[in-house]
Protein backbone atom coordinates (compact mmCIF):
# COMPACT_ATOMS: atom_id res chain seq x y z
CA UNK A 1 0.00 0.00 0.00
CA UNK A 2 1.22 3.55 -0.92
CA UNK A 3 1.91 5.88 1.72
CA UNK A 4 -0.13 9.58 1.99
CA UNK A 5 3.84 11.04 1.37
CA UNK A 6 3.61 9.04 -2.38
CA UNK A 7 0.75 9.47 -3.23
CA UNK A 8 1.21 13.47 -2.82
CA UNK A 9 4.04 12.65 -4.78
CA UNK A 10 1.96 10.49 -8.11
CA UNK A 11 -0.58 13.76 -8.24
CA UNK A 12 1.65 17.07 -7.76
CA UNK A 13 5.18 15.38 -9.44
CA UNK A 14 6.87 19.10 -9.16
CA UNK A 15 5.71 19.70 -5.59
CA UNK A 16 8.14 22.27 -3.86
CA UNK A 17 9.91 23.12 -7.62
CA UNK A 18 9.81 26.40 -9.51
CA UNK A 19 9.31 27.05 -13.21
CA UNK A 20 9.43 29.99 -15.65
CA UNK A 21 7.29 30.29 -18.85
CA UNK A 22 7.83 32.46 -21.28
CA UNK A 23 4.75 33.68 -23.75
CA UNK A 24 2.62 32.49 -20.99
CA UNK A 25 -0.49 34.44 -20.87
CA UNK A 26 -1.51 32.51 -23.80
CA UNK A 27 -1.62 29.30 -26.12
CA UNK A 28 1.37 26.51 -25.73
CA UNK A 29 2.62 28.66 -22.78
CA UNK A 30 -0.28 28.82 -20.70
CA UNK A 31 -1.27 25.43 -21.09
CA UNK A 32 2.65 24.57 -19.96
CA UNK A 33 1.81 26.99 -16.62
CA UNK A 34 -1.59 25.13 -15.54
CA UNK A 35 -0.09 21.78 -15.84
CA UNK A 36 3.08 22.83 -13.92
CA UNK A 37 0.95 24.81 -11.48
CA UNK A 38 -1.09 21.07 -11.06
CA UNK A 39 1.47 19.35 -10.44
CA UNK A 40 2.36 22.00 -7.57
CA UNK A 41 4.94 24.16 -9.26
CA UNK A 42 5.08 27.69 -8.67
CA UNK A 43 4.99 29.66 -11.97
CA UNK A 44 6.40 32.96 -12.94
CA UNK A 45 4.48 34.30 -16.15
CA UNK A 46 5.20 36.21 -18.57
CA UNK A 47 4.08 37.46 -21.94
CA UNK A 48 1.69 40.22 -23.88
CA UNK A 49 -1.77 41.00 -22.69
CA UNK A 50 -4.02 43.70 -21.39
CA UNK A 51 -3.05 44.19 -17.36
CA UNK A 52 -6.67 42.98 -15.76
CA UNK A 53 -6.14 40.09 -17.85
CA UNK A 54 -2.77 38.93 -17.10
CA UNK A 55 -3.93 39.48 -13.53
CA UNK A 56 -6.91 37.27 -13.76
CA UNK A 57 -4.42 34.02 -14.80
CA UNK A 58 -1.74 34.96 -12.32
CA UNK A 59 -4.82 34.71 -9.64
CA UNK A 60 -6.67 31.79 -10.92
CA UNK A 61 -3.32 29.75 -11.13
CA UNK A 62 -2.75 30.47 -7.60
CA UNK A 63 -5.92 29.80 -6.19
CA UNK A 64 -6.85 27.10 -8.19
CA UNK A 65 -3.62 25.23 -7.69
CA UNK A 66 -2.50 26.34 -4.17
CA UNK A 67 1.14 27.53 -5.54
CA UNK A 68 2.48 30.98 -5.82
CA UNK A 69 2.26 32.53 -9.33
CA UNK A 70 3.98 35.83 -10.06
CA UNK A 71 4.08 37.41 -13.70
CA UNK A 72 7.30 39.37 -15.14
CA UNK A 73 6.82 41.46 -17.57
CA UNK A 74 10.21 41.10 -19.21
CA UNK A 75 10.39 42.30 -23.28
CA UNK A 76 11.79 39.16 -24.77
CA UNK A 77 13.69 41.39 -27.68
CA UNK A 78 15.80 43.19 -24.45
CA UNK A 79 18.69 40.57 -22.56
CA UNK A 80 18.81 43.18 -19.77
CA UNK A 81 15.03 42.37 -18.86
CA UNK A 82 15.10 38.96 -19.45
CA UNK A 83 18.14 37.70 -17.00
CA UNK A 84 16.90 40.80 -14.86
CA UNK A 85 13.28 38.02 -14.66
CA UNK A 86 15.63 35.12 -13.97
CA UNK A 87 17.15 36.54 -11.22
CA UNK A 88 13.71 37.90 -9.92
CA UNK A 89 12.00 34.39 -10.27
CA UNK A 90 15.33 33.05 -7.96
CA UNK A 91 14.99 35.43 -5.50
CA UNK A 92 11.19 35.34 -5.37
CA UNK A 93 11.40 31.64 -4.90
CA UNK A 94 14.37 30.33 -4.07
CA UNK A 95 15.18 28.74 -6.89
CA UNK A 96 14.40 28.34 -10.95
CA UNK A 97 14.32 25.04 -11.28
CA UNK A 98 12.65 24.43 -14.44
CA UNK A 99 13.19 27.23 -16.90
CA UNK A 100 10.27 26.54 -20.38
CA UNK A 101 11.04 28.81 -23.76
CA UNK A 102 8.00 29.36 -25.34
CA UNK A 103 7.58 33.03 -26.48
CA UNK A 104 7.31 33.48 -29.73
CA UNK A 105 5.72 35.71 -32.96
CA UNK A 106 5.64 35.33 -36.59
CA UNK A 107 4.96 37.10 -39.47
CA UNK A 108 4.69 35.55 -42.98
CA UNK A 109 6.03 37.21 -45.99
CA UNK A 110 8.36 36.73 -49.29
CA UNK A 111 11.88 36.81 -48.18
CA UNK A 112 12.38 39.78 -50.96
CA UNK A 113 9.21 41.67 -49.24
CA UNK A 114 10.48 40.41 -45.43
CA UNK A 115 10.38 43.92 -43.74
CA UNK A 116 14.24 43.13 -42.19
CA UNK A 117 12.98 44.67 -38.82
CA UNK A 118 10.40 41.86 -38.45
CA UNK A 119 13.42 39.71 -39.26
CA UNK A 120 15.28 40.75 -36.28
CA UNK A 121 12.22 40.72 -33.77
CA UNK A 122 11.42 37.09 -34.70
CA UNK A 123 14.85 36.30 -34.39
CA UNK A 124 14.94 38.10 -31.45
CA UNK A 125 12.06 37.09 -29.52
CA UNK A 126 12.04 33.23 -30.76
CA UNK A 127 15.52 32.57 -30.55
CA UNK A 128 18.14 35.05 -29.12
CA UNK A 129 15.46 35.34 -25.60
CA UNK A 130 15.95 31.81 -25.40
CA UNK A 131 19.98 31.64 -25.04
CA UNK A 132 19.69 34.84 -22.40
CA UNK A 133 17.48 32.69 -20.57
CA UNK A 134 19.65 29.50 -20.51
CA UNK A 135 22.69 31.45 -19.75
CA UNK A 136 21.17 33.35 -16.77
CA UNK A 137 19.36 29.89 -14.96
CA UNK A 138 22.21 27.16 -15.40
CA UNK A 139 24.64 28.52 -12.91
CA UNK A 140 21.92 28.30 -9.76
CA UNK A 141 20.84 24.73 -11.97
CA UNK A 142 24.18 23.55 -11.84
CA UNK A 143 24.95 24.52 -8.08
CA UNK A 144 22.03 22.67 -7.06
CA UNK A 145 22.68 19.69 -9.24
CA UNK A 146 19.22 19.61 -10.70
CA UNK A 147 17.50 21.38 -13.87
CA UNK A 148 15.05 21.30 -16.55
CA UNK A 149 15.27 23.30 -19.18
CA UNK A 150 12.57 22.60 -22.58
CA UNK A 151 12.70 24.35 -25.32
CA UNK A 152 9.52 25.05 -27.65
CA UNK A 153 10.95 24.42 -30.89
CA UNK A 154 8.11 23.89 -33.56
CA UNK A 155 8.36 21.02 -36.68
CA UNK A 156 9.76 24.26 -38.23
CA UNK A 157 12.80 23.86 -36.53
CA UNK A 158 12.99 20.16 -38.70
CA UNK A 159 11.62 21.08 -42.16
CA UNK A 160 10.76 24.67 -43.40
CA UNK A 161 7.89 25.97 -45.41
CA UNK A 162 7.88 28.77 -47.54
CA UNK A 163 6.86 32.30 -46.57
CA UNK A 164 8.12 32.06 -43.03
CA UNK A 165 11.77 32.56 -43.29
CA UNK A 166 12.72 34.43 -39.97
CA UNK A 167 10.75 31.94 -38.05
CA UNK A 168 12.10 28.71 -39.43
CA UNK A 169 15.69 30.38 -39.24
CA UNK A 170 14.93 30.36 -35.41
CA UNK A 171 13.34 27.99 -34.58
CA UNK A 172 16.20 25.75 -36.19
CA UNK A 173 18.18 28.26 -34.25
CA UNK A 174 16.49 26.66 -30.84
CA UNK A 175 17.32 22.95 -32.00
CA UNK A 176 21.03 23.74 -31.87
CA UNK A 177 20.91 25.89 -29.20
CA UNK A 178 19.10 22.70 -27.03
CA UNK A 179 22.06 20.15 -28.09
CA UNK A 180 25.03 22.48 -27.52
CA UNK A 181 23.38 23.54 -24.00
CA UNK A 182 22.66 19.95 -23.47
CA UNK A 183 26.32 18.94 -24.24
CA UNK A 184 27.29 21.15 -21.45
CA UNK A 185 25.01 20.64 -18.39
CA UNK A 186 24.60 16.89 -19.40
CA UNK A 187 27.06 16.08 -16.07
CA UNK A 188 25.23 18.29 -13.55
CA UNK A 189 21.69 16.90 -13.30
CA UNK A 190 20.58 19.30 -16.15
CA UNK A 191 18.12 17.74 -19.14
CA UNK A 192 17.56 20.23 -22.15
CA UNK A 193 14.94 19.41 -24.88
CA UNK A 194 13.01 20.56 -27.36
CA UNK A 195 9.35 20.00 -27.92
CA UNK A 196 8.73 20.49 -31.62
CA UNK A 197 4.74 20.99 -32.46
CA UNK A 198 3.11 20.97 -35.52
CA UNK A 199 0.40 23.02 -35.76
CA UNK A 200 -2.04 24.02 -32.69
CA UNK A 201 -4.68 26.22 -33.08
CA UNK A 202 -3.36 29.24 -30.87
CA UNK A 203 -3.78 33.00 -31.53
CA UNK A 204 -0.44 32.90 -33.28
CA UNK A 205 -1.42 30.82 -35.75
CA UNK A 206 -4.91 32.01 -36.13
CA UNK A 207 -3.21 35.58 -36.65
CA UNK A 208 -0.96 33.79 -39.48
CA UNK A 209 -3.95 32.33 -41.30
CA UNK A 210 -4.86 35.67 -43.18
CA UNK A 211 -1.49 36.65 -43.52
CA UNK A 212 -0.67 33.20 -45.19
CA UNK A 213 -3.68 33.48 -47.26
CA UNK A 214 -2.37 37.06 -48.74
CA UNK A 215 0.73 35.36 -49.10
CA UNK A 216 -0.38 32.65 -51.67
CA UNK A 217 -3.61 34.43 -53.15
CA UNK A 218 -6.13 31.60 -51.55
CA UNK A 219 -8.70 31.84 -49.36
CA UNK A 220 -8.74 31.35 -45.50
CA UNK A 221 -10.65 28.45 -45.63
CA UNK A 222 -8.37 27.24 -48.18
CA UNK A 223 -5.04 27.70 -45.92
CA UNK A 224 -6.58 26.05 -42.98
CA UNK A 225 -7.32 23.05 -45.40
CA UNK A 226 -4.65 22.92 -47.87
CA UNK A 227 -1.95 24.47 -45.87
CA UNK A 228 -2.33 23.94 -42.48
CA UNK A 229 -4.10 20.66 -41.58
CA UNK A 230 -2.65 19.07 -44.93
CA UNK A 231 0.45 19.41 -43.09
CA UNK A 232 -0.17 17.00 -40.56
CA UNK A 233 -1.47 13.39 -41.66
CA UNK A 234 -4.18 13.28 -38.96
CA UNK A 235 -5.75 16.13 -40.40
CA UNK A 236 -6.04 17.37 -36.79
CA UNK A 237 -5.06 20.29 -34.53
CA UNK A 238 -2.11 19.48 -31.96
CA UNK A 239 -4.14 20.06 -28.59
CA UNK A 240 -2.43 22.31 -26.14
CA UNK A 241 -2.93 19.82 -23.77
CA UNK A 242 -0.86 16.72 -25.49
CA UNK A 243 1.97 19.51 -25.74
CA UNK A 244 1.99 20.40 -21.63
CA UNK A 245 1.79 16.78 -20.83
CA UNK A 246 4.78 16.19 -22.70
CA UNK A 247 6.59 19.30 -20.98
CA UNK A 248 5.45 17.51 -17.56
CA UNK A 249 6.73 14.29 -18.67
CA UNK A 250 10.66 16.23 -19.70
CA UNK A 251 10.37 17.02 -15.91
CA UNK A 252 9.63 13.67 -14.31
CA UNK A 253 12.20 10.50 -13.26
CA UNK A 254 11.05 9.04 -16.38
CA UNK A 255 13.21 12.04 -18.49
CA UNK A 256 16.28 11.80 -16.54
CA UNK A 257 18.18 10.15 -19.37
CA UNK A 258 16.45 12.30 -22.04
CA UNK A 259 18.69 15.28 -23.07
CA UNK A 260 19.35 16.89 -26.32
CA UNK A 261 16.60 15.68 -27.89
CA UNK A 262 13.78 16.52 -30.52
CA UNK A 263 10.85 15.46 -29.74
CA UNK A 264 8.53 15.65 -32.63
CA UNK A 265 4.84 16.33 -31.61
CA UNK A 266 3.44 16.85 -34.93
CA UNK A 267 0.54 14.43 -36.11
CA UNK A 268 3.26 12.80 -38.34
CA UNK A 269 3.90 15.33 -40.31
CA UNK A 270 7.40 15.32 -40.12
CA UNK A 271 7.64 11.61 -40.82
CA UNK A 272 6.84 11.97 -44.45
Amino acid sequence: MQTTASNATLSRPLQGKTAIVTGSTSGIGLGIAHAFAAAGAHVMLNGFGKPEEIENIRSELSAKHGIEAVYSPADMTKPVEIRSMVETAAKQFGAVDVLVNNAGIQHVEAIETFPPEKWDQIIAINLSAAFHTIAAAIPGMKARGWGRIINIASAHGLVASPFKSAYVTAKHGIIGLTKTAALETAEHGITVNAICPGYVLTPLVQKQIPDTAKARGISEEEVIKTVILHAQPTHKFVGVDEIAALALFLCSKGANSMTGASLSIDGGWTAE
